[in-house]
């Protein structure tokens, strides 16, 4: 079990949600263009570091 690679996919997988939320807002033209500006900001951050780890986790065979 790789604990790396899990929470990589983890903060991945939220990244993509608080993308999508962000911009589901946009279309909708929600009013609170602050928090969702910070929704769609953690979410890149999210999904770059998500990407990084598990591209950066190696496998290792027993």
């Amino acid at each position: 079990m790789n604990l790396k690679r899990i929470f990589g996919t983890i903060l991945t997988v939220l990244g993509i949600v608080g993308l999508i939320y962000a911009a589901i807002g946009f279309i909708q033209s929600s009013e609170g263009y602050k928090s969702l500006i910070v929704f769609a900001v953690l979410g890149i951050v999210f999904f770059i570091t998500g990407i990084g780890l598990v591209r950066s986790t190696t496998d290792q065979a027993k």
